[in-house]
């Protein structure tokens, strides 16, 4: 291969790596030479400290140089355990080293010569002992490739050792060093004080010294924040610009006076900020969010009952036919009354039924269609389609958006999500929207009792199922995995296993059923129904319950090893009790996460509030786990921190909106690789290879 390489080369064409560990980097998103470089460590081992044998404590870690004093011994104690050792000494004193089915290291150990050894040292002070250190030849204090440095440590996978993983990155930067790009223009570089590109991506991954090694995260760490900056005003930008259809109507006084309750004030307020977007002749773009059961599906409605009074269509994009069905039969309830005429379009419609729909679709004899990803499809054609809303927006991607926008002129869209999140980042994930929040709960919402319990209440839960259950409730189990635990990992609930023993062995009077991701959407939404009507008394789960139907009659949900979701996403599932008339209740079984573990879950059992806890949930585990999903639309920021560097992204917006402001299509050839960097970003985001519409 040349010694220049293109950021795009295949990974499996860099020396050391090949066919079969370029499968292996592609399970951590490496397919690329720039995949590569941008693959940051996690952590760094401080491998800069030498001491002296006759210095070294037990728990001490530390880089040794000594010689090795006789012939390495290798014993083959059982099946499975070979152990070699050997004696190292300096002028202070002597240190056993031990390696455990390491028996390859024989040969390259030679009594009589100097190494260097790195680890932590065990034994006694008087006879200090190395287990498996990392050792190589050497016998002068220094630099070399695995001692004497602040070596990386980087996330991995099975079959990647971290000295292949930090090979192929020297490898790689070796390769393309003089073709990384410096996305940052040169003078936002010289105004902040920031490294050049090159430094920073060399002393990311192999710092010279620890000044060196945080020059160069900040440099990177504002160069993300900076390209992220600049893409949400550019999209933010080109949608203020977007004309949309000004509704004649702006008032929804109508609509909540024919409600049969009062709405709240919260309700009101986002349906009056998205009424002003409508009737100002821009096209809106709003997002709204709000705990489960605060009610988004009447300000949707609210949004559809403007559009009709302005002889206008809306249409609403759910992302399962179930959930696509519940909103039809609640909309259709709302509006019958008033005269707007609704309909569905799921893929699971009758041949008949859809081409009669689509007919009286194309001909305005339809107001308000609910629908799943069928309303994208081919033959869907509107007669006046003004208001695009798409349910549980982190579902979608943004091109399942703008294809269905597409479809209207110049339409509306107001996305509804669930997850409560912090404004902060709201305005991140969804750069290209305002937001508006439904903070207030209807009156009579009861809060969910809930409780974090060890494995010793187990048989009290059980009784308590079954208590709940011969009462006639139902009852969630959820799991955390489908079928075999993760490798090496803990002893993980499997929702496949556990629900048959459940059915077989602990609740064999009940009605047990399983549903999960990796069923069929037919066969999952067929469950999904039936336990919705009733005949399944006790549903075992993944999280793919998550977005789910109303279940009024489920008044207790059970999440095993609890301390694997995350606060966010734990809140979202105890959302799926609590919708009927009955008292209900959420178990966490805290699972094997320890002290840490069970102190977040505490705060599941102190708040219900679901803003509350997203900010908890994202000081504890960052932006980046917040969904437990990466579907979200949030950029993949490699290096920096939405809570943690918020006071560097304050200063990169305001770096961005001079640059963008300046030059708004960053047509100048100072920009071109900030452009560059730009698309990209909007190519991750919306899965398309060009800019958003």
């Amino acid at each position: 291969m040349t010694r220049v390489a293109r950021l795009d080369t295949d990974v499996r064409y860099i020396k050391g790596v090949g066919e079969k560990r370029a499968a292996l980097m592609a399970k951590l998103g490496i397919r690329t030479l720039g995949e590569l470089v941008r693959h940051y460590p996690r952590a760094y081992e401080d491998r800069t400290v030498f001491m002296r044998v006759g210095e070294l404590k037990p728990g001490d870690a530390a880089c040794v140089r000594a010689t090795v004093t006789a012939e390495p011994v290798l014993r083959h104690v059982r099946a499975g355990l070979d152990i070699l050792t050997f004696t190292v000494a300096d002028d202070s004193g002597a240190m056993g080293v031990v390696f455990f089915n390491q028996p390859f290291v024989k040969d390259s150990i030679a009594p009589g010569r100097a190494y260097t050894l790195y680890g932590k040292v065990a034994g006694t002070p008087r006879r200090p002992e190395m287990q498996n250190p990392v050792i190589e030849q050497g016998t002068a204090q220094g630099r070399g490739a695995l001692t004497g440095a602040i070596v990386p440590v980087y996330a991995l996978t099975a079959g990647i050792s971290h000295n292949a993983m930090a090979g192929a990155v020297r490898q790689g930067l070796i390769l393309c060093g003089d073709e990384l790009p410096d996305a940052l223009p040169k003078g936002v570089r010289e105004r902040h004080g920031l490294a050049h590109a090159r430094f920073s991506y060399e002393n990311i991954h192999f710092p010279a010294d620890f000044e060196a090694l945080e020059i160069a995260r900040r440099r990177l760490i504002f160069e993300e924040l900076f390209t992220l900056s600049v893409s949400m005003k550019m999209m933010r930008d080109g949608r203020a610009a977007r004309a949309g259809i000004a509704f004649d109507c702006a008032d929804a006084e109508g609509f909540f006076s024919a409600l049969p309750f009062v709405p709240t004030r919260a309700q009101r307020r986002a349906v009056a900020q998205a009424a002003e977007d409508m009737s100002s002749g821009r096209a809106m773009n709003r997002l709204v969010q709000g705990d489960v059961g605060s009610g988004k599906t009447v300000v949707a409605a609210a949004c559809c009952y403007l559009a009709w009074r302005s002889g206008r269509q809306s249409a609403m994009m759910a992302p399962t036919e179930l959930l696509a069905e519940q909103h039809y039969r609640s909309l259709t309830g709302i509006f019958g009354p008033m005269g707007v005429k609704t309909g569905l379009l799921t893929g699971g419609m009758r041949a008949r039924s859809r081409r009669e729909t689509l007919e009286m679709l194309a001909r305005g004899d339809i107001d308000v269609i609910i629908g799943t990803h069928a309303l994208i499809g081919q033959g869907v054609n509107f007669h006046s389609l003004a208001l695009v809303i798409t349910d549980e927006q982190h579902r979608f991607g943004v091109r399942q958006r703008s294809e269905l926008t597409a479809k209207g002129e110049c339409a509306h869209v107001l996305v509804m999500s669930a997850t409560p999140i912090p404004r902060t980042l709201a305005l991140m994930i969804y750069g290209d929207l305002d937001v508006s929040v439904v903070d207030e709960m209807p009156p009579g919402r009861e809060r969910v009792d809930t409780f974090a319990v060890g494995e010793r209440y187990r048989e009290r839960i059980y009784e308590f199922v079954r208590k709940l259950t011969g009462q006639g409730r139902q009852v969630y189990i959820v799991c955390p995995a489908v079928d075999e635990p993760e490798e090496g990992g803990d002893a993980l609930k499997a929702a496949a296993d556990w629900a048959r023993e459940l059915a077989e062995d602990v609740f064999t009077d009940r009605r047990v059923a399983l549903v999960h991701g990796k069923m069929k959407a037919r066969a999952r939404e067929a469950v999904m129904s039936q336990f919705r009507e009733g005949g399944i008394d006790i549903l075992v789960a993944t999280t793919v319950i998550e977005v789910g139907v109303d279940v009024p009659n489920a008044a207790l949900i059970i999440v095993e090893n609890a301390d694997r979701f995350g606060l966010s996403q734990l809140h979202q599932l105890r959302g799926r009790v609590g919708r009927g008339e009955h008292k209900s209740y959420c178990v966490l079984f805290e699972g094997a996460g320890g002290e840490a573990a069970r102190e977040r879950l505490r705060v599941m059992t102190q708040y219900s509030d679901g803003f509350k806890i997203s900010e908890q949930d994202l000081a504890l585990r960052g932006p980046g786990d917040f969904f437990g999903s990466r579907q979200h639309g949030l950029p993949d920021l490699k290096i920096a921190s939405l809570v943690s560097d918020m006071d560097t992204l304050e200063t990169a917006q305001g770096a961005a909106r001079a640059v963008v402001e300046d030059d708004p299509g960053l047509e100048r050839p100072e920009n071109a690789a900030l452009a560059r960097s730009v698309s990209d970003m909007f190519a991750r985001v919306s899965g398309d290879d060009g800019v958003l519409s």
